[in-house]
């Protein structure tokens, strides 16, 4: 590939690729003679840049198969009207789930009452915990104990609030539209939906305490695929011959934006119902995915020949990704399974996903303790006033702790209910369940 860059003819070739590398080249020409060097800026501007490259590599291996045969050429105006460009083809998986994603949004503030919980509650500016348990959150607890396995499936087209469902709905419009657009329907449903589901398995695991909802497991799947897809065509992307400066500096952009996408996604991770390793975990399945379903660039075309044990290992590796995702599921699934749906294997993991805030602050929005999922016994006053003089907290370490409420006046059980953490962080001595 790198001797496509040899403008001034100092790189010999052979004949064969020599005429090859000149059919490429002419393929380049006459494109942009017919639409111009303008491209789409930002994910859209790399893919429409990657369609047009892969586009005439296949003209110029055409023009090869159809020499040695002793065929007339295919005059490269007929072959681009003949090509069905994936570009032009609407992304409808990725329309799809933002139509779903609006909908839920909808749904779930109509189950909320049609209002917004305050800011220390949910800071995303949307319904309540309870609210979103309704609809389908993913909650380990009742995945586990109470076979609800569908919440592995149902939190992916669900959000926190109004900022997560903007951010996650602009992130999806761009990045899954580009994905779709260049490589088809089946390539972008699996980039998106087997990091999703295996993002909030791995969630389940390591973070049973609390629930989480959102598709930025998918979202991140199609981010890992985009890097899959730049690394498998890095030379495309950036070399000087298929790609001028001003292109290459695009693409540099492109690669910055989809950081600050990725940064901006792991800071909302450290709100309530969103976490990170639905993040994190969707990234990685994304990559490993995108090796085996992003198409790459046939090394065959610039003459560099392969024997069957570097078939074999090409072969092998265009499937690794996609068997190693899977394989990664079906034994985090089994760990699931056997866990007790409330314990956590790594007591430090709710810091990766969570942060206290404000930290200085002894009144804090959130909390990252165990304190939002303990019971109690109740104890009305026997007076006749109906007030509760007592409960009886069952700390996240199993410690029982009495407390007397009697000056508090609660009458109303809901009232109580939402009082139970504070009264967690104030009498019980650990926050954190025992491992």
């Amino acid at each position: 590939v790198k001797s496509l860059g040899a403008v001034d003819g100092s790189v010999e070739l052979p004949p064969a690729l020599e005429r090859r590398v000149r059919d490429f080249k002419f393929a380049q020409t006459k494109r942009r003679e017919r639409h111009g060097d303008e491209k789409p800026w930002g994910i859209y501007g790399l893919y429409a840049h990657l369609s047009d490259i892969r586009a005439d590599l296949e003209w110029a291996e055409d023009a090869a198969w159809r020499r040695q045969r002793g065929q007339p050429y295919l005059s490269w105006r007929d072959f681009d009207k003949s090509r069905d460009k994936g570009l032009h083809n609407r992304p409808l998986f990725t329309y799809g789930i933002l139509a779903l994603c609006t909908i839920m949004m909808v749904v779930t503030l109509g189950v909320n009452g049609w209002r917004f919980e305050p800011l220390n509650v949910n800071p995303l500016i949307g319904p309540s915990s309870e609210t979103l348990i309704k609809c389908g959150a993913r909650d380990t607890n009742l995945i586990v104990n109470e076979g609800q396995w569908y919440r592995l499936f149902s939190p992916i087209i669900l959000h926190a609030g109004l900022v997560h469902y903007v951010i996650n709905m602009l992130a999806l419009y761009f990045i899954g539209g580009a994905v779709e657009q260049s490589h088809g329907f089946a390539s972008a449903a699996v980039l998106f939906v087997i990091p999703a589901v295996g993002g909030n398995i791995l969630s389940a695991i390591c973070l049973p305490q609390y629930i989480s909802v959102g598709a930025s497991g998918g979202i991140f799947g199609l981010m890992g695929g985009c890097i899959a897809d730049i690394c498998l065509n890095w030379n495309l992307l950036f070399l000087k011959t298929t790609t001028d400066a001003n292109t290459r500096l695009r693409h540099f952009f492109v690669l910055f934006w989809l950081a600050i996408d990725i940064v901006v996604n792991c800071l909302l991770g450290f709100t309530p119902f969103v976490d990170n390793f639905t993040h994190l975990g969707g990234f990685m399945y994304g990559f490993c995915c995108g090796i085996s379903t992003i198409e790459r660039l046939a090394l065959g075309f610039f003459g560099i020949s392969s024997d069957k044990c570097s078939q074999l290992g090409s072969a092998f590796m265009r499937f690794f990704g996609l068997i190693i995702s899977i394989i990664a599921i079906m034994v985090t699934t089994v760990v699931l399974v056997q866990s007790d749906g409330v314990s956590s294997p790594c007591h430090g993991c709710r810091y990766i996903s969570c942060v206290p805030f404000p930290p200085r602050a002894e009144e804090k929005w959130w909390y990252c303790d165990d304190c939002d999922v303990v019971t109690a016994d109740l104890f009305r006053s026997t007076d006749g006033t109906g007030l509760y003089e007592q409960v009886n907290v069952h700390c996240p370490n199993g410690v029982v702790e009495e407390v007397l409420i009697a000056e508090d006046g609660i009458q109303d059980k809901e009232v109580l209910r939402r009082a139970l953490p504070a009264y967690c962080r104030a009498h019980c001595e650990e926050v954190f369940m025992s491992n």
